[in-house]
């Protein structure tokens, strides 16, 4: 019998395009003697989606289109409840048929209300098997300034930075202004602290330019992060494939980006107007450096995912700097783009391989958790305990 696998795309996210370029890529690299795949295309009003016309990219210029065309769905947020249903409206319309009955959950969605934790939680709610970071983990990683604090409590370097809010941004920038210059100095790096794909991101060389980036990376995030800038800065990505325990790292990329930093059309665009996804930007496979460094950034990165307790496949983009070959610890991509497919190719294991061994992981990772206590059988108010409002039960409300 084949396995029934959801993969869930778009999202209620500014890297939404990005998402639906990844889960298509996945979808193709899918065995179609093995897996039954159902695209779940989540728009950016949030509604969720399925149909055929889904597994075109063409179809995606128009949008309104596609989803006149498609069927709209949703899944019942009960434990154990895996069907995908049809959303029905009308006056006659007296129950919801069920579209596909899922086995396996793969969320392929990049940035806010995706990659964040948020979407894991309804998994996680539902009970399904799936495949990647759950709730926890997911959060984690997407707050660049969580991450950082983490990583720097377990001993992996990080760059210094400073964090703040919007609001304490706005009510008071003359102290964070003069914090920033006294821990850092310049030049710095402006982040909003919980998106992907460099949205958001600027560099300042003086206080001016410093204000500019602030009040342009607040636009996307209530928290800001402003860290240290690498001058003599060399970018090195690796993926992570596994979970905390058992993990694998893959060759290690060097990015090939067109300013300071890589921007948004470095990464997804190669510079120029493609629908290709992350594999289509300029890198270098494997990465120039020596064998050393090499596993240094492997096993940095292996620890990465095991500090902040990881599944399924993401990738970690570090920092080295030429001055003395320091190497820190940048960002961790819980999902990434073009699911780093291109770098397990060049590790040995084949796109289809891959899809292969997330499945397999969410599989592994549901029966055990399976096997943990949430809630005991015993009903306490059974017992008689707790039915005159707690009086004369031990631990009852003090008054």
């Amino acid at each position: 019998m084949k396995t029934n696998v959801a993969v869930f795309f778009g999202g209620r996210s500014v890297e939404h395009e990005i998402s639906v370029i990844s889960a298509i890529q996945a979808i193709n690299a899918f065995d179609e003697n093995k897996y039954n795949i159902i695209p779940v295309y989540i728009s950016k009003q949030g509604k969720w989606y399925t149909g055929e016309n889904l597994l075109d990219l063409k179809n995606y210029r128009d949008l309104n289109k596609l989803v006149s065309e498609a069927t709209e769905v949703f899944m019942k947020p009960e434990y154990g409840d895996y069907n995908l249903y049809k959303a029905t409206t009308g006056m006659f319309s007296k129950r919801n048929p069920v579209v596909a009955e899922l086995h396996v959950a793969i969320p392929v969605l990049h940035g806010t209300n995706g990659e964040d934790g948020i979407f894991e939680g309804l998994l996680e709610t539902i009970g399904i098997p799936f495949a990647g970071c759950n709730t926890l983990s997911s959060a984690n990683g997407m707050d660049k300034i969580t991450m950082k604090m983490i990583l720097r409590e377990e001993g992996i370097p990080v760059v210094d930075y400073v964090w703040f809010t919007d609001h304490q941004w706005n009510k008071d920038k003359d102290s964070i202004v003069e914090k920033i210059e006294q821990k850092l100095g310049y030049p710095v790096i402006v982040k909003p602290a919980n998106l992907g794909s460099s949205v958001g991101i600027g560099t300042a060389a003086d206080r001016n330019e410093l204000i500019e980036r602030i009040n342009n990376a607040e636009k996307f995030s209530q928290r800001i992060i402003v860290e240290h800038m690498i001058e003599q800065l060399k970018e090195i990505n690796c993926s992570v494939l596994g979970d905390a325990d058992d993990h694998q790292s893959s060759v290690c990329e060097e990015p090939v980006k067109s300013g300071k930093f890589l921007s948004y059309e470095d990464k997804y665009m190669g510079g120029t107007k493609t629908n290709q996804g992350m594999q289509a930007s300029e890198k270098r496979i494997p990465a120039d450096l020596t064998p050393d460094m090499s596993e240094k950034i492997r096993h940095m990165a292996g620890e990465t995912f095991r500090v902040l307790s990881c599944h399924g496949v993401s990738r970690i983009d570090v920092m080295v700097d030429e001055k003395d070959n320091s190497v820190y610890v940048n960002e961790i991509n819980t999902i990434p783009g073009s699911l780093s497919f291109y770098l397990w190719e060049a590790t040995g294991i084949s796109f289809s391989q891959l899809m292969d061994r997330l499945v397999a992981l969410a599989l592994k990772r549901k029966r055990e958790t399976d096997r943990k206590t949430f809630t005991y059988d015993q009903n306490i108010f059974a017992l008689g305990g707790g039915t005159k409002g707690a009086k004369g039960a031990k631990g009852g409300v003090k008054k």
